[in-house]
């Protein structure tokens, strides 16, 4: 079997069976890369670990990207991060289709009424953590309300308030 193919087949099956993100399918890649192909070494593993874990991106796709480089140059890098993703884009494309064509069905509509209002919970519950973390005194207080102020009553530009609550810090936090 090509290499290449092999890399896609290896990844493919990171990306279809693994679940609960990229710390949790580190170990199906290590199987695939070290154990089953011999790609790459251990202390290689580790590396391409750590420069994943400090580059943007979901590290399975960061991994998949530098162990493809790293066996086949540029086209092996290009093969194993389309083999990683290609199994969520298959699955959210085919939940996508089903949804557009049975959007209409009375049963839908009521699992998605009903989904709604937990997802919102789910959101605050994320917000308030955020929040609690964030916002440590009166002073970031402040400034969270000052900035949401921002967001609610005038028409600036998102960056912009980011922006002036940076500076804002640079005063305040220093």
């Amino acid at each position: 079997m090509s290499t290449l193919i092999a890399l896609f087949i290896a990844f493919f099956k990171v990306g279809a069976f693994a679940f609960g993100g990229g710390y949790a399918m580190l170990p199906l890649i290590q199987r695939e890369v070290i154990d089953a192909h011999g790609w790459i070494t251990p202390h290689q593993f580790v590396d391409i670990v750590a420069i994943s874990q400090v580059t943007p991106g979901p590290i399975a796709i960061n991994m998949a990207t530098y162990v493809g480089r790293d066996v086949y140059g540029f086209t092996g890098a290009a093969v194993a991060t389309t083999a990683v993703v290609l199994p969520s884009v298959l699955i959210v494309g085919g939940l996508a289709y089903l949804f557009l064509k049975f959007r209409n069905v009375a049963v839908l509509q009521s699992l998605l009424t009903g989904i709604r209002p937990a997802v919102v919970a789910l959101l605050v519950v994320a917000a308030f953590s955020v929040f609690k973390s964030a916002v440590p005194d009166w002073r970031a207080a402040a400034l969270a309300v000052a900035s949401l102020a921002a967001f609610r009553l005038t028409r600036l530009n998102p960056l912009i308030v980011l922006g002036l609550s940076g500076l804002a810090g640079i005063v305040f936090f220093r």
